[in-house]
């Protein structure tokens, strides 16, 4: 479905390659013309896309948006084709109240600030290995060099899954983050997604004999111990963790660079001022953020936002990127501005889906563009910008690659 302006002239096609490239004068146009908007998503669904700022808090805070569509009538969970893809909503992203509080539980002690900050020479022990690697060669792919590596090991290293498997769950990953309804992309989800869940399971029938040290053992424990931890709960928390580990991360740090290569003199006064790094980081997320748009969710009573009626059992995502430029809530918000400061923007979510690895999160891409800015502080894109092509699917906002030189 197009997006058409006052004058009832197409302006760009939501989700197209042209939007996947640069969103923001589509969500402008979106927030000033129709900021609570119904459009078909790629995958056939109709879904209401909320814009602005102050509408998207709302919604975010209210629980009469739900996340797990099969508490409506008629939407029991289906056995058989469905049974894999359940596994990957069996977890706290996609629950709701009371089992939305029991899910986030079992993990969260292992993400408290206290904790993450526990983590800190490890990380940064592996941002200056990658860094070694590549020092002598002066260039890199800022992906898979960089931004990828660093985040993938310190979440397998933490659930106990093996570093050699790492690219294993790029690829799965991959597939689920960039879904469409194309047949043949669907054919190859179902198979990784067949495929992931077989290595889970195996995983955990290896960490029952034989238990360590780390998240997936301490979760099998609190099955066994009857913590109401099903199974499919059991992958799906683990998948979770895996994919949201490192999604949002190599998203925050590759965007972050480019933003701050695109604005050489933001990247200046950051190598200048390395204090400044939390209100860059801040502004990282702000201006061009890793998570384009919330999770599903469905309205489980007719709820009036601006005149418009969204009905009982209607599909709604927040675009998180177009909130965090909303005129209303920030000054200048198309400028880059690293002093910015504090900032109110939404990319970790709001509510009680607050997104849990924020503060990992926030210390991984701290401790990287730190440590990637001091080492090569000359870095610069080593391609045309506009020939660097975006990730499709409607959840990240990511680069497919970032080629740099130093």
């Amino acid at each position: 479905m197009s997006y058409k302006n006052g004058s009832n002239e197409t302006y760009v096609k939501l989700f197209s390659s042209e939007f996947n490239q640069d969103p923001y004068p589509t969500f402008s146009k979106l927030r000033q013309e129709d900021p609570i908007h119904q459009t078909l998503l790629p995958n056939g669904q109709y879904s209401w896309i909320i814009t602005r700022y102050e509408d998207a808090v709302a919604v975010l805070k209210d629980p009469r948006f739900i996340k797990d569509y099969t508490s409506f009538p008629g939407e029991e969970e289906q056995e058989e084709e469905q049974a894999v893809s359940n596994i990957f909503v069996k977890n706290m992203l996609f629950s709701d109240p009371p089992d939305h509080r029991r899910l986030r539980g079992l993990v969260q002690k292992a993400f408290t600030p206290k904790m993450i900050e526990g983590l800190r020479g490890r990380i940064e022990e592996i941002t200056n290995e990658l860094l070694n690697k590549v020092q002598s060669k002066g260039e890199m792919n800022l992906i898979d060099d960089f931004a990828f590596p660093l985040p993938i090991i310190i979440i397998c290293e933490m659930l106990g899954v093996p570093s050699q498997d790492r690219d294993k769950f790029r690829t799965w990953s991959n597939t689920l983050v960039e879904a469409s309804n194309d047949p043949e992309e669907a054919a190859q989800l179902q198979t990784h997604m067949t495929e992931f869940v077989m290595y889970l399971r195996q995983l955990c029938a290896a960490r029952r004999q034989e238990p360590e040290d780390d998240m997936i053992s301490k979760l099998i424990q609190s099955e066994e111990e009857g913590d109401s931890l099903s199974e499919q709960e059991l992958y799906g928390v683990i998948s979770l963790l895996i994919i949201a580990g490192h999604e949002t991360t190599v998203n925050l740090i590759t965007n972050g660079v480019f933003a701050l290569l695109e604005n050489p003199e933001q990247k200046a006064q950051l190598i200048n001022d390395p204090s400044l790094i939390e209100s860059a980081l801040e502004e990282f997320l702000r201006y061009n953020g890793p998570v384009e748009f919330s999770t599903d969710r469905w309205a489980a009573d007719a709820v009036e936002l601006r005149g418009k009626t969204i009905a009982k059992g209607d599909h709604v995502i927040v675009a998180l990127d177009s909130a965090n430029r909303d005129p209303e809530q920030f000054s200048d918000p198309e400028v880059f501005d690293i002093t910015r400061g504090k900032s109110k923007h939404l990319s970790f979510g709001k509510g009680i889906h607050f997104c849990l690895g924020a503060p990992l999160a926030r210390l991984e891409a701290e401790v990287a563009v730190t440590n990637l800015l001091r080492r090569m502080p000359d870095l610069q894109i080593n391609s045309a910008p506009e020939t660097l092509e975006w990730r499709p699917g409607i959840l990240m906002r990511g680069l497919k690659e970032l080629p740099v030189a130093f």
